[in-house]
């Protein structure tokens, strides 16, 4: 059982030979989660598909309505919508934020039909303060078919739903290599 006044979840690698495996200490909890197909990496830098080692605050999230009902949770939530995009592009002015589309530059399009931004929840890094090519959309999500995220933090959908009650403003992802 997850403790309530647990506030910081430790993403440590799996052991073994797959970077991407690893897991989410949550209180008493261990969940097994999906890392960046290049492993966690201290230095972290735009497409190099690692997730970033360090501790970085849940800020906020999305849900998609179609598909779930609002999740309970202490952090704030906001329903995605069709035209819901994130600038990935280290050039403009928006990068690593939240865009509508159409959107004149790099994006990623958050309305997926994969499933992997159901939920997703915005982690603090490279997003208070940006800065060029430090990495875009790392974000905390679903899993989906692929055995590895392009830089995030993703648990299946059945142990998101059991964390987010106990997530809330201040609750911080420890990631270390």
């Amino acid at each position: 059982m997850i403790e309530h006044s647990h506030n910081s979840l430790k993403i440590r690698r799996k052991p073994g030979n797959s970077r991407s495996s690893g897991l989410l200490l949550a209180g008493n909890s261990i969940i097994a989660c999906l890392l960046g197909k290049a492993g966690i990496s201290a230095n972290k830098h735009e497409g190099d598909g690692a997730t970033p080692s360090g501790r970085y605050e849940l800020l906020f999230g999305f849900y998609r309505p179609d598909r779930i009902r609002p999740p309970v949770t202490g952090l704030p939530l906001q329903a995605l919508t069709p035209s819901a995009g994130w600038c990935d592009d280290p050039n403009h002015p928006a990068y690593n934020q939240p865009v509508d589309l159409p959107f004149s530059a790099s994006y990623e399009k958050m309305w997926r039909e994969d499933g992997l931004y159901d939920i997703c929840l915005v982690m603090d890094h490279n997003f208070t303060c940006r800065s060029r090519n430090r990495g875009s959309a790392v974000f905390f999500h679903l899993t989906a078919t692929k055995p590895h995220t392009a830089g995030c933090v993703a648990i299946s959908r059945d142990a998101m739903m059991k964390l987010l009650p106990h997530l809330k403003p201040g609750t911080v992802m420890d990631i270390r290599l």
